[in-house]
């Protein structure tokens, strides 16, 4: 079986590294197109032996991209057309379409109640995502509650299947000595109690609000943030007037799995962290805090269809609270008072496990490419 990826951008994000992971561990053969920004992990994915395509596409309005994107399909002669990302699933569902395969599935990454990667939900973005998504066989939703969105927004439960995002467990695995390079590294003292946030620095996560904690907790409460993004000017100047800004340290865009790039990568940072905290109000799964139960570290989060959808007790050491700086503040006095427990992973990093989700993939892709084709369509 051969797949195309086709996807929006490959710079350092959620969807992006969850795309080269699970190449890492899909027993066929897999390339992938990018629309645009080639960037850290399409390097990565190149180190690994996949073939990546840069489309060249200048943005959203770039019809030329349309056919240059349905001619790389119709050369590669693949099975299965697999779309990530909102702009590349509409143009890739079509491009599909055009080039006669009929296997389209697309995945849903980043659905929230209100917006959809930092868009706004309104009457257009809905009506054309569903114009699309009706070219595709199959859409995946990574969590149940992104299924239940989509089911509320008018996709037919029957087209929609569940594949959890997964991780490599044993990446993540607390290392007391990495703990301890990694502080030196990052100048962070081996005494500090350090709060971790991962992201994108997007107004939608909120880490304002960590930034406001941190101003109402002791000062050798040390803010990690990791990640980059728009807001990270606004986040710098909410420091510096909160007169914090000397013990937040932002630490760019690090990869899950390493790719050559310089500087520690996420589990180190992770086990560089005494309490991991999520204060976005809308996810669509919170991979970054499944990835911190495998780190062994107590989670505090306001919204984490990841966590809420285990099974009790699946998530010891995870605890919701309100996207509040006082709420975040008595949340790291609290975790402290416990003092230092075992960093053992949580069951939650073995119930997404990559194996088991690429498994699961390889099910929606067999169901797609089985399905007959209608009467008169092409078969390709």
């Amino acid at each position: 079986m051969r797949v195309l990826h086709v996807i929006t951008g490959l710079g350092v994000g959620g969807a992006e590294q969850q795309l080269r992971l699970l190449l890492r561990h899909l027993p066929v053969t897999c390339e992938v197109v990018t629309l645009t920004n080639p960037g850290s992990v399409a390097a990565g994915l190149a180190a690994d032996g996949v073939r990546v395509h840069h489309l060249g596409m200048t943005g959203n309005r770039d019809l030329s991209a349309l056919p240059r994107l349905v001619r790389l399909v119709r050369r590669g002669g693949y099975d299965v057309v697999h779309t990530h990302l909102y702009r590349a699933c509409l143009y890739g569902r079509i491009a599909a379409r055009l080039a006669g395969v009929r296997a389209v599935v697309a995945t849903e990454h980043s659905l929230g109640d209100s917006q959809m990667e930092g868009r706004a939900l309104g009457t257009g973005v809905r009506a054309l995502y569903l114009a699309g998504e009706r070219l595709g066989r199959t859409t995946v939703a990574v969590s149940p509650t992104v299924a239940d969105r989509l089911k509320r927004w008018g996709v037919p439960a029957p087209r929609i299947e569940v594949v959890p995002n997964g991780i490599d467990a044993a990446r993540f695995r607390f290392d007391a000595e990495r703990r301890a390079r990694t502080r030196r590294e990052l100048g962070l003292p081996a005494e500090a109690f350090v709060v971790g946030g991962v992201g994108r620095l997007a107004p939608g996560k909120r880490f304002d609000v960590l930034v406001g904690a941190l101003a109402l907790l002791p000062g050798d409460v040390r803010l990690l943030l990791v990640g980059a993004g728009p807001e990270e000017g606004a986040l710098r100047a909410a420091a510096r007037r909160a007169g914090v800004a000397g013990r937040v340290l932002f630490a760019g865009e690090r990869p899950a799995v390493p790719d050559g790039t310089p500087g520690p990568a996420l589990p180190s940072l992770l086990a560089a962290m005494d309490l991991f905290a999520s204060p976005s109000p809308e996810e669509a799964f919170g991979l970054a805090a499944v990835e911190a139960l495998a780190a062994g570290l107590p989670v505090r989060y306001v919204s984490c269809p990841a966590i809420e959808d285990l099974p009790p007790g699946a998530a010891k050491g995870a605890e919701r609270v309100e996207c509040a700086p006082e709420s975040f503040a008595r949340a790291v006095t609290d975790v402290r008072a416990r003092g230092a427990l075992p960093r053992e992973p949580a069951d939650a990093a073995h119930h997404y496990c990559v194996t088991r989700s690429a498994a699961r993939l390889m099910g929606v892709y067999a169901a797609a490419v089985a399905r007959p084709t209608p009467a008169g369509a092409s078969s390709r």
